[in-house]
């Protein structure tokens, strides 16, 4: 391997819990700094603007997911051919893969940036935003929608770099991001007073400073990243499969971005208080599910290279290693909720109405962590293996539960408006069960996308495209 590609790992040789444990560890700790963006703007809105602002902030942040949902879908896609086209050893099919992914990611962004920014107001007016928050809500939206194509480069670059089993390149730079977001959001907040919108503005710049110098760096460092003008060439055959894989992904955020602002839209009926202190809880929640999503994407990486060399057996040991570490997170993170819950919310505020309501939201959803951490690996090694339907149908599970139970269980006496919360917790669970029963019937281990059963037919195939 040359030097300049220290940070590529091969994932098909070692011990699949320390590969993953070392993939995840870089990993975890970018997604956390990434986390900071909303976090640091929930804390400073809401001790330095007012609790109103920071129930702003909430509103928005299904529909973002929503607009970002393509874009995240069509990365993924992307990542697991790369991922595979690695473990296959092919390097010049893996250029084709960056080089159209280029394309594929920059359009997707640029449509997304656009309809979220042209349909900001009216989706908030749908929703029935509480007029209290509704302009904030609005200006943020528009903001961080544009943010969307530095947030597309930046996930898209950083998928192919974990694709080749390089988690620690994308955190560097997201750290360096992360300060200056950091420090943006005071100046804009404290200095010139911008509110709202000056956050979304300091989010906005900080990922495009991490989108680019990330793509700098990468394609001075790893060889994978300097393609040649034929790797520019758009391949129908790169194309499909981005498609095949990216769009169900999209389509499964999709729709958790519907269920989301559907239950959204139940959480605004309860005032603006209550959508403060759900926001509260959300806020706290990211944080938690960072080291479940760092495992999935260490699983998913793992498992696309181990099935590109034709190692399914590994696949499992990999997936039983991720579960077992997940569960001792979530039992811990359990206990630690229910005994300094107070403690945490508190850092959000000084509203005591507020702050009792998450306290509550937070014991309510903290008791399925355990089928929330089920999620992440199961349906990470399904994406990896190929089986990208199933993460649709994965989408409408999560769509029948939230949009399902949401409205329904509120209406029980005993749960009223904390429905909602139970509400997440029963879709967690359900995700979680039918996520495992799918990669107990196995059908992932058949799938190949890069792997010998098609070798063969996909020589023929690129080289007469290339031709």
């Amino acid at each position: 391997m040359p030097k300049q590609n220290q940070f590529v790992k091969d994932m098909t040789r070692g011990t699949p819990w320390k590969l993953l444990l070392q993939f995840a560890v870089p990993l975890f700790i970018g997604n956390i700094f990434q986390q900071l963006y909303n976090m640091v703007d929930s804390i400073v809105v809401g001790n330095f603007v007012s609790s109103h602002a920071l129930g702003a902030i909430g509103a928005t942040n299904s529909l973002q997911f929503f607009f970002f949902s393509l874009v995240g879908g069509l990365s993924v896609g992307i990542g697991i051919i790369v991922a595979q086209f690695f473990g296959a050893s092919n390097e010049e099919k893996v250029k084709n893969a960056i080089g159209n992914a280029i394309w594929i990611i920059s359009i997707a962004s640029v449509i997304m940036a656009v309809i979220g920014f042209s349909i900001a107001g009216p989706v908030l007016r749908l929703l029935q935003t509480d007029p209290v928050i509704f302009n904030d809500a609005v200006a943020y939206l528009k903001v961080t929608s544009i943010g969307i194509c530095c947030t597309g480069l930046y996930n898209g670059v950083s998928g192919i770099l974990r694709a080749l089993g390089d988690s620690k390149t994308p955190l560097f730079f997201l750290i360096f991001a992360s300060i200056i977001n950091v420090i943006l959001d005071l100046v804009f907040v404290l200095v010139f007073g911008l509110g709202v919108i000056g956050v979304g503005i300091a989010t906005a710049i900080a990922q495009f400073i991490s989108a680019v110098t990330c793509i700098i760096y990468a394609y001075r460092s790893n060889t994978y990243f300097r393609i040649k003008r034929k790797n520019l060439k758009m391949q129908r055959k790169i194309v499909r499969k981005s498609m095949r894989l990216g769009v169900p992904v999209a389509l499964q955020n999709s729709l958790i971005a519907f269920s989301l602002i559907v239950l959204q839209a139940v959480v605004n009926g309860y005032g603006a208080n209550f959508t403060t202190a759900f926001t509260v809880v959300s806020r706290i929640e990211s944080l938690v599910q960072q080291p479940f999503m760092s495992l999935g994407a260490a699983v998913s990486t793992y498992t696309g290279q181990n099935l590109g060399a034709e190692k399914v057996k590994r696949v499992i040991k990999g997936f039983n290693s991720a579960n077992m570490m997940n569960t001792i997170f979530g039992t811990a993170v359990i206990a630690l909720f229910w005994i300094f819950t107070p403690q945490i919310v508190s850092i959000f505020g000084k509203d005591t109405e507020v702050l009792q309501i998450a306290i509550d939201g937070l014991r309510i959803t903290s008791c399925f962590y355990l089928f929330l951490g089920l999620i992440y690996p199961t349906r990470n090694v399904l994406n990896g293996a190929g089986d990208a339907m199933f993460s649709l149908f994965t989408g409408i599970v999560e769509c029948i539960g939230r949009v399902g139970l949401a409205y329904p269980l509120t209406l029980i006496p005993f749960m009223g408006s904390y429905g909602v919360f139970y509400a997440t917790g029963i879709t967690w669970f359900m995700n979680g069960m039918f996520s495992f029963i799918r990669y107990k019937r196995g059908k992932w281990k058949t799938i190949h996308l890069a792997g010998t059963k098609e070798k063969q037919e996909e020589e023929i195939l690129f080289s007469k495209e290339e031709k």
